[in-house]
């Protein structure tokens, strides 16, 4: 086991073309990345922090915001006490703007940068398991709901949706959004300002729509009291908690800044795309839940929106769902590389969206499959929220500092390479976290210390404070890491 690697200060580089390799080619949305888990060199960085905003915003004005929102209401808060939990819920976007400063920092994906926390080995089953499959299941839950919008869209065209059309039409959005994540980075920087403002304006006639019909003063019949509110409020909070929570791969996106980018501005923009269109949209959801019934959001907005609108509504959420799907198959396409398949980023992509599809199929046409994966998912907050306070921990104690081609040596006796391919202080820490938010959930299964409280489900707070703590003690200790100031 290596015995401290110390904080890497990341030196000049040489110039392109320096040891005789080609000067590289400059990056274009119209060119296929040529890049993928591998070192993102100094002389090919660009762009700036406030083109993260976009990004970020179009995966979030989205279906699932609205009815996550609406979800809310539906759970017995009062409008307002739904607003302060989407509010404090999407606070969790700041840890996913502080991850994005790490992509600059070392050149390289998160998918890469987890190495440092997990070992070379212990990453690569980080990612079959925390990466790649947990990306290829919200895939094919979101090309569910996307295919659903279609359908429906398909159907008031005059056109029966028979089983052919709507496999037809699964894979005809499973096909653009697959272009754009084939194309990669710079085709989502080129296309993600234009969808922004497309979903803004879609989405700002419902919310004229909506606010026209909201009761301002909604309070449940039965208001919940004690315990059973408090217990609804933290489990409202988790739900919303999982959006942020769920992107531990936001350096995939910032890792073409030049090295010299400003951290606060890369969190910043990161942070703030995601999160007010997040609560933008969730409170929508929820207002929406004052005056129709939100357990059929398509049909019970159809009731207040324009019927003109009603179709451009449908085809605005079969966009958001493409922005964020898009995202996710991008960043599953690089995790598919992180587990050790050599082969390139492109073909990696189309393979995760050929399974997505085919579980969507199945799970539309066949079978239960998707509420299967959907309930599962429920659990991911056991796993995600302790990924992303190991991921968090190892950035401030590194203090933002990571050398990207160190990152990129797989090699036995690598500097991260640690004891047999594994990071003991990471898994370790990771097991730790998983275990004590395991106990205290509150979801599919009760654990022993949610059914003590009464069902309150504190797996977040605790899975994280538990993985953030060990994973501290561990690497100080295990001198696997430099003096923390």
């Amino acid at each position: 086991m290596a015995s401290t690697i110390p904080d890497p200060s990341p030196g000049p580089h040489p110039a392109p073309g320096a040891l005789g390799q080609a000067a590289p080619t400059p990056e274009r949305a119209t060119r296929i990345e040529a890049h993928g888990i591998d070192h993102i060199p100094d002389s090919e960085r660009h762009g700036r922090p406030r083109d993260l905003f976009s990004v970020w915003a179009a995966a979030n004005v989205n279906y699932l915001s609205l009815v996550i929102g609406g979800a809310l209401v539906l759970m017995g808060l009062s409008l307002w006490q739904s607003v302060a939990v989407i509010v404090v819920g999407n606070l969790f976007w700041l840890l996913t703007g502080l991850l994005a400063t790490s992509g600059p920092a070392a050149g390289a994906p998160s998918e890469v940068i987890t190495r440092a926390m997990y070992g070379v080995i212990g990453n690569r089953v980080m990612n079959a398991i925390g990466g790649w499959l947990v990306s290829v299941c919200y895939f094919a839950l979101n090309l569910a709901a996307a295919a659903t919008a279609a359908f429906a869209l398909v159907e008031q065209a005059g056109v029966t949706a028979n089983t052919a059309i709507k496999a037809g039409v699964i894979v005809t959005i499973a096909a653009f959004t697959l272009a754009i994540s084939v194309y990669g980075h710079a085709m989502i920087m080129k296309l993600y300002l234009p969808m922004t403002l497309v979903l803004a304006a879609a989405f700002a006639v419902v919310a004229v729509a909506v606010l026209a019909h909201t009761d301002f003063s909604y309070r449940p019949a039965r208001p919940l009291t004690g315990a059973t509110l408090w217990a609804v409020l933290l489990a409202g909070t988790t739900l919303i908690a999982s959006g942020p929570l769920s992107y531990t791969t936001s350096a995939d996106f910032s890792r073409y800044l030049p090295r010299t980018s400003s951290r606060r501005a890369i969190a910043g923009w990161t942070a703030l795309g995601a999160f007010l269109p997040s609560v933008a949209v969730c409170s929508l959801g929820a207002f929406a839940a004052t005056a129709v019934d939100m357990s059929d959001p398509q049909a019970g907005l159809q009731r207040i929106l324009p019927g003109w609108f009603h179709p451009v509504f449908l085809l605005a959420l079969i966009l958001g769902t493409v922005s964020v799907n898009a995202l996710t198959a991008y960043s599953a396409g690089l995790a598919l590389q992180a587990v050790g398949l050599r082969i390139r980023r492109s073909v990696s992509v189309l393979f995760d969206g050929a399974v997505a599809v085919a579980l969507t199929l199945y799970g539309l046409l066949v079978s239960n499959l998707l509420d299967t994966v959907s309930n599962s998912l429920q659990l991911v907050v056991v796993l995600i929220g302790p990924v992303m306070a190991v991921y968090t921990t190892d950035i401030l104690l590194r203090r933002f500092r990571y050398d990207g081609r160190a990152l990129a040596d797989e090699t036995p006796g690598g500097p991260f390479w640690y004891t047999g391919g594994v990071n003991p202080a990471g898994a370790l820490a990771l097991a730790g976290g998983v275990a004590a938010a395991a106990v205290c959930v509150d979801t599919l299964y009760t654990g022993p210390v949610a059914a003590a409280l009464g069902g309150l489900d504190l797996s977040l707070p605790v899975g994280m404070a538990v993985a953030a703590a060990l994973y501290t003690v561990l690497m100080c200790r295990m001198r696997l890491i430099g003096p923390v100031e």
